[in-house]
């Protein structure tokens, strides 16, 4: 995709000319429209075009472009993940940029609902105090830059923040703002939407709590380009906050797919922290000192091509197996994986161990890239009644029998207080047994044993209902099976039910801001031509690779999945999903909302 601007204004920078630019842009496929005209420009946005050259500590960049790699390394996979991450990558990963993920479905409702009760919160607090605050100086000297989705629903809040921790620490830091991913200003004109993974129209939900579009790696490349130290965004893509930092390194345009999709696979295979470098991998006896476990450092180069490793003396493990698995995590058909900047194909991913490297580092290249479609996913949260969990550790001969009957009791008689008072029943109730094997299902060994754990989690409409059953747990401590010894938690707390609702939502409504030190400099709208969108709904054609394995023995075998593949299991909002890659056989298999494991054609490394 090819795009120039049209009409030019020099300024001038020491000995260096820039050409910036524009009343008009011409646009082929997709690229961004920028409101502002640089005829209109504040002298502080001129200023920040002079910046482009500027100093970083004691690096001095010119342009980005002209590095010939460029180090990335991931801070956190989630809001809550281990604060030991930031030292380590800062002191011994060498990094260019330090890239933090927070978000996810559960917490964009959480930050919601923080918001809600204090409206200067609603981003991730630990972002700035545990993460950013302690080695800011060291931060700046270095000249690393940050990218980071901690804003959540209050990015503008988050830049505050950064921006009280910059001054106490006498820091001058330009922190810039991506905004514009939350449609709830929208909620009233939307009416019926187009349902993410069904062509069919639906209604949103009356009681939405939050609705927020996943932007993609242009916003941040742009605030990037305007000299930002660390930028702030709230809901995007997870790899965008590694994509957004290499279009802007070696001035990638929106054309290249490609380089989109092997920047974007870069992203996907760091954004989870710890789970590239040897978290929750299937053979994790292997892995080494999980208490000073490395996180992942990706060197990229220009061409697309990156190596994966982690700083030296620390745990975990880089692999073929701990990467292979990353690589499949929740991204449904790997031939089509879709973001918001490329349609991405990882069906032809290649993942080599480099010898030699502390720890092993892995190269992986070989993504492949089509045109993204015109519209943006969008996560909306709506309220659906209250829950409550009780955990209660029963002990002594026959525990598990003894608390699935303490269990079912308690339904039963809460049950009965229900009809009593001529309220209505449970929308759900789901009792388990740990210790009892009851996740195995049919394939439960049967073992007795004699420790075991209650866990019950009901959902009702109302909340005075859920509070009855919470009043409801202790007394079986006396009046039921021996061997009941607490409540995990004391009395059961009952809480509002968030559910996700997706659906897609045009680009070209979506109006994005970009604020640098508290001052608005630029709002642009995303169009991509509707050929492009065409192009990003259809699949790659199939390239099944055959399988020339010659070891495998003949005849009906039996055995285990983790001896034969590797597999990762993750989740998209209301559904769950595995992704599995093997030398054995080419196929993942995915488990549909329903619970049901069906099979689609998919891919395997060789």
């Amino acid at each position: 995709m090819s795009y120039m601007w049209h009409s030019s204004r020099a300024v001038q920078i020491g000995t260096l000319q820039w050409l910036s630019c524009n009343s008009t842009q011409i646009y082929h496929t997709n690229t961004f429209r920028h409101i502002h005209s640089l005829s209109r420009l504040s002298s502080f946005q001129i200023k920040q075009i002079r910046q482009q050259c500027f100093r970083h500590g004691n690096k001095r960049h010119y342009t980005d472009s002209a590095k010939k790699t460029v180090r990335i390394g991931c801070a956190s996979g989630f809001w809550g993940d281990t604060a030991t991450s930031v030292p380590q990558l800062i002191y011994g990963g060498n990094v260019d940029f330090l890239v933090f993920d927070y978000l996810s479905e559960i917490t964009m409702s959480l930050l919601t609902a923080a918001k809600a009760k204090v409206p200067n919160l609603g981003y991730a607090p630990d972002f700035v105090l545990s993460a950013i605050a302690p080695f800011i100086k060291d931060i700046h000297k270095k000249g690393i830059r940050v990218v980071s989705n901690a804003g959540g629903v209050n990015p503008l809040a988050c830049a505050a923040a950064l921006q009280e921790v910059a001054q106490k620490a006498s820091l001058d830091l330009k922190i810039a703002v991506v905004t514009g991913d939350d449609l709830m200003p929208q909620k009233d004109s939307l009416g019926e939407v187009r349902v993410a993974d069904t062509d069919g129209q639906k209604a949103l939900p009356k009681t939405l709590h939050s609705m927020n579009s996943y932007l993609g790696a242009m916003p941040i490349k742009r605030c990037l380009d305007l000299g930002a130290d660390i930028v702030v965004t709230g809901r995007c893509v997870d790899s965008a906050v590694v994509l957004g930092p290499l279009m802007h390194s070696f001035g990638w345009d929106q054309s290249n797919h490609d380089l989109l999709a092997a920047g974007s696979l870069a992203g996907h295979l760091v954004e989870c922290g710890a789970q590239s470098t040897g978290g929750i991998f299937t053979d994790w006896h292997q892995v080494p000192d999980w208490d000073n476990m490395g996180f992942p450092v990706v060197e990229c180069s220009a061409d697309g091509s990156f190596t994966l490793s982690k700083p030296p003396r620390t745990g975990g493990l880089v692999s073929f197996g701990t990467v292979a698995e990353q690589l499949v995590y929740e991204i449904g058909d790997p031939r089509r994986y879709l973001l918001p900047d490329v349609t991405c194909d990882f069906s032809q991913v290649t993942i080599t161990e480099v010898p030699g490297a502390e720890g092993v580092a892995v190269k992986v290249s070989g993504a492949r890239g089509l045109p993204p479609s015109a519209d943006y996913k969008v996560c909306a949260t709506y309220m659906d009644g209250f829950r409550a969990t009780a955990v209660c550790p029963v002990g002594g001969p026959r525990a598990a029998e003894k608390g699935r009957r303490t269990a079912e009791s308690i339904i039963k008689r809460v049950r009965r207080i229900f009809k009593q008072l001529g309220m209505e029943d449970f929308s759900s109730v789901n009792i388990q047994i740990l210790g009892a094997e009851d996740t195995y299902g049919p394939h439960a060994s049967g073992r007795s044993t004699r420790e075991a754990v209650i866990w019950m989690a009901v959902h009702h409409r109302q909340k005075k209902a859920l509070e009855m059953f919470a009043r409801e747990i202790a007394p079986a401590g006396t009046g039921m099976a021996p061997g009941l010894t607490g409540i995990v938690g004391g009395r059961p707390r009952v809480s509002p039910v968030l559910k996700p609702f997706f659906f897609l939502h045009p680009k070209v409504e979506v109006k994005v801001d970009i604020h640098l030190n508290g001052e608005l400099v630029e709002t642009f709208t995303e169009v991509t031509l509707a050929s492009a969108s065409k192009a990003a709904l259809s699949s790659p054609p199939t390239s099944e690779t055959p399988d020339t394995s010659t070891d495998l023995p003949s005849g009906p075998h039996n055995y285990r999945l983790e001896d034969l593949a590797y597999t990762r299991s993750g989740d998209k909002g209301d559904s769950a999903n595995i992704g599995e890659t093997s030398p054995y056989f080419s196929h993942c298999t995915t488990a549909a909302p329903g619970g049901f494991i069906s099979s689609q054609k998919s891919y395997f490394f060789p």
